[in-house]
């Protein structure tokens, strides 16, 4: 199965280290930040997993919860998090998901055969409270994600969610963004009242809206 931006996030029951859960019950009105491992005890997750608990504040201020997912069992993440714990300098938060059958791995093609027919590549997905894909990525095994872009990134979606608005390239929050451009200028006078500059009649920049 394909995941694309836009679909429904598929819904599952599964065992965590937090307990069972029912995915889009689990979610509620949050925003989901849902990613995976390629295997327990492995030294580029066990930095991530560490890193993404630091930031758990950072993700509960933008509404938005944390659950990782790993082909091993929930007794093998139990084990792991006390390594977690003690390497990283942070316990960890947030649920894993148990996935040994690799049921939840098949219904978000975590599993890339042409990579590895055994292990998940790192998947991010981003999902919104309306239980809508807003952003993939993908990475190989060795390469380890970034927290910061992660959360970059759910700025984004939950600013152009509310505005009007799109954001330019190495946007982070609080810069300005780009009005719309079906959007006219009489219309964009009345709906950003902090002004705009026109580069090109569909490049006008505007500060954020929502700052």
């Amino acid at each position: 199965m394909t995941v694309r931006l836009g679909d429904i996030a598929p819904d599952f029951t599964a065992d965590t280290t937090d307990g069972t859960i029912h995915f889009h019950e689990w979610l509620g009105g949050s925003w989901g930040i849902l990613f995976s491992h390629p295997k327990d005890f492995t030294p580029v997750c066990t930095t991530e997993l560490g890193a993404f608990a630091k930031a758990k504040p950072e993700f509960d201020k933008r509404n938005a919860k944390l659950i990782g997912l790993s082909v091993d069992s929930v007794e093998s993440h139990q084990a792991w998090k006390g390594d977690i714990a003690e390497t990283q300098g942070q316990a960890l938060n947030f649920p894993i998901i148990g996935d040994e059958d690799r049921k939840v791995a098949d219904l978000y093609d975590m599993i890339h055969p042409n990579a590895n027919d055994t292990l998940t590549v790192r998947s991010v997905f981003i999902i919104g409270p309306d239980k809508k894909i807003k952003l993939t990525l993908t990475y190989p095994a060795s390469t380890g994600r970034n927290v910061a872009e992660v959360l970059r990134v759910l700025d984004s979606l939950q600013l152009t969610a509310d505005y009007q608005v799109s954001t330019p390239v190495d946007w982070r929050d609080g810069d300005d963004v780009i009005i719309a451009p079906a959007i006219p200028d009489d219309e964009a006078k009345q709906k950003f009242p902090k002004g705009f500059t026109t580069l090109k009649p569909y490049l006008r920049l505007t500060p954020q809206p929502n700052k």
